[in-house]
């Protein structure tokens, strides 16, 4: 996939538009634009991974930053203390949609909901 055929690569480099969190050399966080929850944001790495299974051949410490970097997230979206939902969909058949590696965090009600109905 090129990064013109990548909706998450053109809003990484700033080729269409999304509303930006925060983000760091590695990752960009940005409001979802169909949220399940009152505060949905999704954590995209600027680097083009396909899917979670592709993870094997990325530098571990991407990995680790990708984990801090939600977390910081979750403290600027004032969700770190009181809980938050972290969703990395895998393939079709597990619901992904947009094959750039990406997760979702989720936050503002119980997290009890249903998960298939949510997304």
């Amino acid at each position: 996939m090129s990064q013109d055929d990548c909706i998450f690569c053109r809003i990484v480099a700033g080729k269409s538009p999304a509303e930006k969190i925060i983000e760091n050399d590695d990752f960009i966080a940005v409001r979802d634009i169909y949220p399940k929850a009152p505060v949905h944001a999704l954590v995209i790495p600027r680097q083009h991974i396909s899917w979670l299974n592709d993870i094997g051949g990325v530098d571990p410490g991407l990995c680790k930053g990708m984990l801090e970097f939600m977390v910081e997230l979750a403290g600027s979206l004032g969700v770190k203390e009181s809980g938050y939902r972290v969703i990395n969909n895998v393939g079709s058949g597990g619901g992904q949609v947009i094959f750039h590696l990406h997760w979702h965090l989720l936050a503002g009600r119980s997290a009890g909901f249903n998960i298939e109905e949510e997304l």
